[in-house]
């Protein structure tokens, strides 16, 4: 039994954003809703002041959103290494299922090169921006 990696054929940049770039985003209509807000205060004009108000509010929720999903690591500044969070039951259990499958007769290289390949796969799915 052969086991191959399905990559994607696209050479070409991502279109996808990343979460630093979200972060950066919501950051500037954060700043700028504030600014709205003193703009509308300074104008005696309070349908702006609130509507800047409302959008500094989207803003924050969607801020404390995009923190608290994205991936560990992911806003790390870059070159800065990510710190691994490593779950040591999962470990544990991984570890006695590479043994049982040893024990049952698979070559234990073989297993691990699988694991570690998984893991890659994985990682890119993870960390991909």
């Amino acid at each position: 039994m052969s086991v191959e990696l399905v990559t994607s054929d696209s050479s070409g940049p991502s279109t996808i954003l990343g979460p630093r770039a979200i972060r950066r985003i919501v950051i500037v209509v954060f700043v700028l809703g504030i600014g709205g807000m003193i703009a509308g205060s300074i104008l005696d004009n309070n349908g702006f002041a609130i509507t800047f108000g409302l959008i500094t509010a989207i803003a924050a929720l969607a801020l404390v959103l995009v923190t608290q999903v994205s991936p560990p690591g992911s806003l790390a500044k870059p070159g800065k290494p990510a710190q691994i969070v490593v779950d040591e039951q999962l470990a544990a259990d991984l570890e006695s299922r590479i043994e049982s499958l040893v024990a049952e007769g698979a070559d234990e290289t073989d297993v691990r090169k699988l694991v570690g390949r998984a893991i890659e796969l994985g990682r890119q799915q993870y960390f991909q921006q």
